[in-house]
């Protein structure tokens, strides 16, 4: 028996049969007796098996067992008590007396092992609100019958192929599988339940048939599909590296965003059940149940509303955009535009789908909002609160006029610090951001000086990583760590030079002008209690702050200010306008400008409040920061 056993856990059915007697081998065929033990053994996954005789009794020729078995299966460990009956064989040995019992005891020769699996369902990512922004929705799954199928079957299959967005040969191969037959379901394609239009159009076609399925779904689709990622099977590596978590090959796993970031959490872990049934499939015994433990829930801070229409805003660009709430830190939308839609890859892509995405030059997959840019003017109510707070200057110093252009000293040889429009006032902070004068803030990166602008800039999280639910690029100053020059110190004064700022970033500076200088921690994961978290305290003293918000609002106020088409009655914004020039080098004379809009209610008691940081790329000829302003205007009326 242990022998017999020994044999069993070496997948060794041969040896197996072997081992049992002559009248028994006369009953079962070696093949048969094989395939009924390979068959349950793998079937639910048996591993780690091991007996314990208890007792052992002999008379005359014939012997008797008894033993408990223990083993573990995709249901779990499972237990039993058993008796083998033995009895002499010619070389004065033992065979063992076969019969299905020796299984299971209550497995006869015509019962079956079933093994079910308890599916888990994955835990809802849900939005502020409890809206279902990714959950487990009913969906359609698109087949062909066969049988059912017309006479023009090439031209059907080509209607389908186009419909579908598949090809001839997918289909062609799904129908020639070896276990179609007339009457099967043939699954091609599975759509999100509402595209009644796709459907009405595969109806016409004979054989087409559409059921009901269960899938991952992402109501808002592309309007969120680069913060929440989306699901698909899991591959062998994937398999591999989770071992251990119960995965198993045809688990779904989170593949980017924030179903991957999430996945622990959100995973569920199917169960299952191991029973026996009688010749007409009626449950007898379970010999084994596992329950499925569904997946947890997770709540954003995220508004659907307001995601869905800050995407419909910016969906024809290449842009980037964060909404947040400028008091308490809480993100309220997160866009990168061009995208993808969720759905296509959790349903499942097509390899048409695929290549128009990956080769697409606007880069759809490319996750914008995490990467840094150049501020342009947006970065400037920064330098102008580091030169208050570091006494470099105070708010009503008049820096002189200087026109269009200006260089510090004739060390600068060909280089010229350039600004769009003169101005008839003085040339203070208020006048500077109001006009957005690159020359003021050129002037007032050198008055602040290279040691004062980087301690204060690593001070607002410069040159470190972000602590965020998404990993965000790092906000630098300059590629070396330090201001190798004169000129490089004015540029980034208003916002160019080497700067690069990531959006999400952007937004928790500017939330310190809101919130009296302190500097809020931006977050995603919703929490009832709305007392904000401060990346910093006091980033800029109280004064400085409110100085910079009263200056923005006038950047909207005044009629002369870069941002005075923002205003909306009723409503006090606080805003700033950039345009970054980008060049590939000094003598690239075109290159492309990137439009940003900075603006947050500079209410405190609004009821809405909202702050807002965009970018897009290649606004040049089209009206550079003013283009992506009237895109995000909306948002706040």
């Amino acid at each position: 028996l242990v022998a017999y056993v020994d044999a069993l856990k070496a997948k060794d059915y041969e040896t197996m049969y072997s081992k049992i007697s002559e009248e028994s081998k006369n009953t079962t065929t070696k093949e048969d007796f094989i395939a009924r033990n390979k068959n349950i053994y793998e079937g639910i996954e048996a591993s780690n098996l091991s007996i314990n005789i208890v007792q052992v009794t002999e008379e005359g020729n014939k012997a008797q067992i008894v033993y408990s078995t223990t083993m573990q299966t995709v249901a779990g460990q499972m237990s039993f008590s058993n008796t083998a009956n033995l009895v002499k064989n010619a070389e004065n040995g033992y065979d063992i007396e076969w019969s299905s019992s020796l299984i299971f005891p209550e497995l006869q020769e015509d019962y079956k092992v079933r093994v079910e699996t308890l599916e888990g369902t994955r835990g809802r990512i849900l939005d502020r609100n409890d809206v279902v922004l990714a959950g487990m929705q009913t969906a359609s799954s698109i087949g062909l019958v066969p049988g059912k199928m017309g006479e023009n079957k090439e031209e059907d299959i080509a209607r389908i192929a186009t419909l579908l967005d598949i090809s001839e040969d997918t289909i062609q191969n799904a129908l020639s599988a070896s276990y179609v037959k007339d009457d099967t379901f043939v699954p091609l394609k599975t759509v999100q339940k509402g595209e009644q239009e796709l459907k009405n159009q595969l109806l016409e076609i004979s054989g087409i048939k559409i059921i009901d399925t269960t899938a991952r779904v992402y109501p808002l689709g592309e309007a969120s599909s680069h913060l929440l990622g989306y699901v698909q099977t899991i591959n062998a590596e994937e398999l591999k590296e989770n071992a251990n978590k119960g995965y198993t090959n045809t688990s779904v796993i989170g593949k980017t965003g924030l179903e991957k970031i999430y996945e622990d959490t959100l995973k569920a872990t199917d169960g299952a059940e191991i029973y026996i049934v009688d010749a007409e499939g009626n449950k007898k015994k379970t010999l084994a149940k596992k329950q499925e433990q569904n997946g947890k829930d997770i709540k954003l801070t995220i508004d659907s509303t307001i995601q869905q229409k800050l995407y419909n805003q910016l969906k024809e660009d290449k842009a980037a955009a964060v909404a947040m709430n400028p008091n308490t830190g809480e993100i309220l939308a997160l866009v990168s535009c061009p995208t993808f839609n969720s759905n296509d890859f959790s349903l499942g892509m097509t390899t048409n789908q695929w290549n128009r995405l990956s080769q697409d030059e606007a880069k759809p997959l490319y996750n914008r909002y995490l990467q840094t840019y150049v501020p342009g003017s947006g970065f400037k109510p920064i330098t102008g609160a580091i030169g208050l707070d570091t006494n470099a200057f105070t708010a009503e110093e008049d820096f002189g006029t200087s026109g269009t252009k200006w260089q510090a000293s004739n060390s600068w040889r060909d280089f010229y610090v350039t600004t769009l429009t003169t101005y008839s006032g003085p040339a203070n902070l208020q006048n500077a951001l109001i006009y957005s004068d690159n020359i003021y803030f050129a002037k007032a990166g050198i008055k602040i000086g290279k040691q004062n602008f980087m301690n204060q800039l690593n001070a607002l999280g410069f040159s470190k990583k972000i602590s965020f639910e998404q990993e965000l690029g790092m906000s630098t100053y300059s590629n070396s760590g330090s201001f190798e020059t004169e000129t490089q110190l004015a540029n980034t004064g208003y916002g160019q030079g080497e700067l690069l700022v990531n959006p999400v970033h952007m937004a928790m500076i500017y939330s310190s002008f809101a919130n009296e200088g302190n500097m809020l921690e931006a977050y995603l994961m919703y929490k009832e209690d709305k007392t904000p978290t401060y990346y910093a305290e006091q980033v800029f003293s109280k004064e400085t702050a409110n100085t910079i918000k009263e200056d923005l609002i006038q950047v909207v106020e005044n009629p002369n200010g870069t941002a005075h088409s923002a205003k909306i009655d009723g409503v006090t914004i606080a805003a700033k306008t950039g345009t970054a020039e980008i060049k590939d080098s000094k003598e690239d004379t075109e290159g492309t400008e990137l439009g940003w809009f900075n603006a947050f209610t500079a209410d405190k008691n609004a009821q809405n409040p909202l702050l807002i940081v965009s970018m897009v790329e290649d606004v040049k000829n089209k009206g550079g920061s003013h283009y992506v302003l009237d895109k995000i205007k909306p948002m706040f009326e």
